[in-house]
Parts: C-alpha cells; sequence; structure tokens
C-alpha cells in the first residue's frame, strides 16, 4: 500500500500538505494542490489508514452495544422485533455521525466487564442493565454510556458521573391503563404473561397489579405465567399457558412477540381470540399489525428509543453533559381486534 510520504515525493508536496488533504483539512492547502493530490488518490485507489489515524487522536470511532441477556435467548436475540429495531435505531444515528457500531450479546456480567476494559470504544449504550450491573459497567468503562431500559433507582442515580443517561418508558403507568381498559371491557379474570419479573417486567407487574387492586379485584400468584423461553421448555410453558386460559378471559403480554406466539397457540388448541380469549401485548412493533387479529398493544418506539441514546452518546463524546440521568417516554395504548367487549 502507498504511503503519505510517498505520495508527497511523486506529487513534489510536503508530506502534511497530503496528510491535511486526506483527512478533509484543507484550508491552508491552494486549490491546485488539493485537486492535484486529489486527482491522484483515486488513481491509485488511496485507503487511509483508520486505525493509525484514530490511535493518534486517541479516538477509535466505535460505539459498544451490550445486550444483556438470560442465555436461553441469546441464540434468537436479533429474531425479536424490539431488539431488531432498537439496533436499527442505534446505527443510524451513529452511522450518520461518521461512527461505527460493534454489538456484543452476553448473560454474565462478569463478561461484560471484560469486554468493556478491553474494548477500545468511544462509547456505550448498554441494553437491560439492573442497578448494580449499570453502576460496576460505569466505574470500569469511565466513558459515555448510554443506557435503554435499565432499571435505575432513583438512590443510586447521584452515583453516577455526568456523561451517563437512561432511555427508559413509562412501564408501569403504561400497563395500568392496558388493565384498566381490559377490565373496562368486563374482564375480570386477567393473566400476566412473561419470561422474567425483574427490572422492566417487574414495574409492568405493579402496573398489572394496581389496577386491579384498584378495581376491587384481588391478584394471585396463579394469575402470573412465568415461562422459560428457550424453545422446548417455552413450547411445553405455551401449551401449560393456553389449558390454563379456559380459566381467563383475558391476558396481558410482555412483549407483542410473546402476545402473538399465545394467539396463534391458542387458534391451534381451537381457542378464539378474541371471542374466547382477549390478548393485550407490549411496544407496537410490526408483528402487532399484521397479526391475524391485528393485536391491541402499548405503543413505544424501539427504534426511536435506539436513537436517542446514540444521540445522547454522541453529544457526551462532543463534550456536553447530561442534564438528567433518566428520560422516560410515554407510552400509549393502540386499540386493535384482540380485545373483546364482554360487559
Amino acid at each position: 500500500m502507498i504511503t503519505i510520504k510517498e505520495i508527497a515525493q511523486h506529487l513534489g508536496v510536503s508530506p502534511t500538505t497530503v496528510s491535511n488533504v486526506v483527512r478533509g483539512k484543507t484550508k491552508e492547502v491552494s486549490k491546485e494542490n488539493i485537486e492535484k493530490i486529489q486527482d491522484y488518490l483515486k488513481k491509485v485507489n488511496y485507503i487511509p489508514n483508520m486505525t493509525a489515524r484514530n490511535l493518534a487522536q486517541q479516538k477509535s470511532n466505535i460505539i459498544g452495544v451490550v445486550l444483556k441477556v438470560r442465555k436461553e435467548r441469546t441464540t434468537h436475540i436479533f429474531t425479536d422485533p424490539f431488539v431488531a429495531e432498537m439496533l436499527g435505531g442505534i446505527e443510524e444515528v451513529v452511522r450518520k455521525a461518521g461512527y461505527s457500531m460493534m454489538v456484543r450479546i452476553s448473560d454474565d456480567i462478569e463478561e461484560i466487564l471484560d469486554y468493556v476494559t478491553t474494548w477500545n470504544v468511544d462509547g456505550m449504550i448498554l441494553f437491560c442493565m439492573l442497578n448494580d450491573d449499570a453502576i460496576r459497567v460505569q466505574q470500569q468503562f469511565k466513558k459515555p454510556i448510554a443506557c435503554v431500559d435499565a432499571y435505575i433507582s432513583k438512590e443510586v442515580e447521584d452515583k453516577f458521573g455526568d456523561k451517563f443517561i437512561n432511555i427508559a418508558l413509562d412501564d408501569e403507568e403504561g400497563v395500568y391503563n392496558c388493565i384498566s381498559y381490559l377490565i373496562d371491557n368486563g374482564h375480570r379474570k386477567i393473566g400476566f404473561y412473561s419470561d422474567n419479573i425483574e427490572g422492566v417486567n417487574a414495574a409492568r407487574l405493579r402496573g398489572y397489579k394496581r389496577a386491579l387492586m384498584d378495581h376491587g379485584i384481588k391478584p394471585t400468584k396463579d394469575d402470573i405465567f412465568k415461562f422459560d423461553p428457550s424453545l422446548k421448555m417455552h413450547d411445553i410453558s405455551l401449551n401449560k399457558m393456553i389449558d390454563k386460559a379456559k380459566d381467563y378471559t383475558a391476558v396481558f403480554c410482555t412483549s407483542d412477540m410473546y402476545a402473538v406466539e399465545l394467539m396463534n397457540g391458542c387458534i391451534l388448541k381451537g381457542i378464539n381470540v378474541p371471542d374466547d380469549l382477549s390478548i393485550i401485548g407490549v411496544d407496537d412493533t410490526l408483528i402487532s399489525k399484521v397479526a391475524r387479529p391485528q393485536l391491541t398493544t402499548l405503543h413505544q418506539s424501539p427504534k426511536e428509543k435506539g436513537k436517542l441514546a446514540a444521540v445522547k452518546i454522541m453529544e457526551f463524546i462532543n463534550g456536553e453533559n447530561a442534564e438528567e440521568h433518566q428520560i422516560i417516554l410515554k407510552s400509549h395504548l393502540v386499540i386493535r381486534d384482540s380485545v373483546k367487549n364482554i360487559k
């Protein structure tokens, strides 16, 4: 590969002049030399040594994205519509800023800590971190961090520096509205369907329980259907849920994907949605619109979450500080065809 020094010798200019043109710093370079150097760079198909340039600038122009998910989800995490849309939003912002994105999935916080201490990235976006995990990453990484759906209590917010933010949804209030809508439509036996009761889903469970109690309905542990999302066990759990659905008139699911899986399973078992069982999901991803019946769901925008996290990271890198550590986005219920009024 031809070097800047060799190009300079061939054209009879200084290496600094060639370097300035390569980097786009042409204020002090004559128009004649700019054209001469650019024409020659095209002729020899010159490719800048980005690694060397970034090392010199102490920058990598890379944003790291870490998804902390349970082991059984790692094999199919990119098929989750929420994750796919969120990553698309991050990539769009990062690419327009002239950066690249590097993604890592793990269920082990110790493994994640090893990554963040060895990666040469300018900022980090973390997905689904809980209090302690987010703090440990922030203490190890010491560079700008933005979280998506990290559950951070008010008590620990002051432990974070000026270049940390979390993008979240009003999950508890949103689910409260979903359950209230079901109750308004005559449903009183309502199940809660989820693969875990941590972080985001813990907040959603609080909204579920609060809505029931505010309407005079006492929730029980039997109303919570927690399943193992690994493929084989998920099928077993899904069949158990469908069998239990005979005792319920409605089920709230913590994602559109799980709602549509439940809906399809019901159809195979001869259970009609919504005549026999009403179903609500969360996210309002594409799958909710193409399902039949179309899914009633709690709307949020995974893509906008990803874009906002990436925008904040770029602001931090450019010297801005966080005015607040939490941005809570509003949700709203999208009413379609999967809920029946049974009054």
